[in-house]
């Protein structure tokens, strides 16, 4: 008689306990599909140092992100290429390991072919030229084709136009590549350009770069200037000569099986953090340029511009690479921004 007194007892009081706690539940979930936001850590990784403007967008990032989110989303940067190197970073995320990395869109060229048209020397005379395809129809239009194959791209942030170092002599004509052992990124385009010039292209990791240069495997390398400082190649190169022959952009990459995990309104709090981060790091960039070029002579880099007329013949010289590829990577996409490039000239 008494062990059914408490058990009635009991499931009068355990019973209304459980749907008490259920229904706290259910408004906390309720809550929580509201505001739409969810602890989460992202792991982003680049190649370049913190001090880079890249690494200094991607600061960026992390803190309009977190502050967008209400510090419930929080950002883990990893810089010089500690997660690996941008090709290995982005197989991090299509496998849903890393969630974020900002690469050079050259080595998406191997699954997306169009991204080629990036790597094509001589298009922009200025980074607004760059500005007008990549943030217009264009740099859409191959930021659509990333989801088939597990990425989401946010937007271009900017690498810039490279330019060439050697320790062997100041490069003024295309004459002078001849000869030159140069380290290039895994590029197709880059690889046959600098052939068609006479050089003998070496492409090798980015980390790598550096002792290369030092040990003599490679005279030189191509990079913005940005990049030529931070990294120091000034230690180990002579000559610097500007002959921005590339405009390279980074892309902002999110693993896609962490992007469909996202609520709406987390997707875009990211892309917001995302592109405005992307503005700060380009405006960074060009004014880092500047300070580097300053730099590098200081520290006794020897500096030479290449004349327009120079920068024609070399033109010239490699254009049958550039109408080989151009039939590659679709000569409809290619007359596109060419026609958008021209019209930003307004010619």
């Amino acid at each position: 008689m008494m062990n059914n007194w408490l058990k009635r007892l009991a499931a009068g009081v355990i019973l209304p306990g459980i749907l008490l706690l259920s229904a706290c539940g259910s408004a906390q979930n309720e809550s929580a599909t509201t505001d739409g936001i969810q602890e989460r850590t992202i792991k982003a990784g680049i190649g370049n140092s913190k001090m880079h403007p890249q690494g200094q967008g991607m600061v960026k990032f992390k803190e309009l992100l977190e502050e967008k989110s209400g510090g419930k989303m929080k950002v883990q940067n990893f810089f010089d290429a500690t997660l690996g190197d941008d090709q290995k970073m982005t197989e991090a995320l299509q496998g849903g390991l890393q969630e974020v990395t900002v690469p050079s869109t050259s080595p998406l060229v191997g699954m997306i072919k169009e991204f080629g048209i990036y790597d094509f020397p001589f298009v922009f005379n200025n980074e607004e030229e760059a500005y007008s395809v990549l943030d217009g129809a264009i740099g859409k239009k191959l930021l659509d084709k990333l989801p088939e194959h597990d990425l989401v791209g946010l937007g271009y942030w900017e690498n810039g136009f490279r330019n060439l170092t050697n320790s062997k002599h100041p490069v003024v004509t295309a004459d002078d590549f001849k000869g030159l052992k140069i380290r290039t990124m895994q590029n197709e385009v880059h690889l046959d350009a600098f052939s068609k010039l006479g050089a003998n292209p070496s492409p090798m990791a980015f980390s790598e770069v550096f002792t290369a240069l030092e040990t003599g495997t490679v005279d030189g390398q191509e990079n913005p200037l940005a990049t030529i400082q931070t990294q120091k190649y000034n230690e180990v190169q002579d000559y610097l000569s500007l002959t921005k022959h590339v405009y390279t952009p980074f892309v902002f990459l999110v693993s896609k099986k962490f992007w469909d995990d996202l609520s709406e309104e987390e997707q875009k709090i990211m892309s917001e953090a995302a592109q405005e981060a992307g503005e700060y790091q380009r405006a960074l960039n060009r004014k880092e340029n500047e300070k580097a070029l300053k730099y590098l002579e200081e520290e006794g880099m020897k500096i030479n511009e290449v004349k327009p007329e120079e920068m024609a013949k070399m033109k010239e010289v490699i254009q049958p690479v550039t109408d080989k590829f151009a039939q590659k990577f679709g000569p409809d996409l290619v007359e596109e921004m060419m026609t958008e490039v021209e019209k930003v000239r307004g010619n």
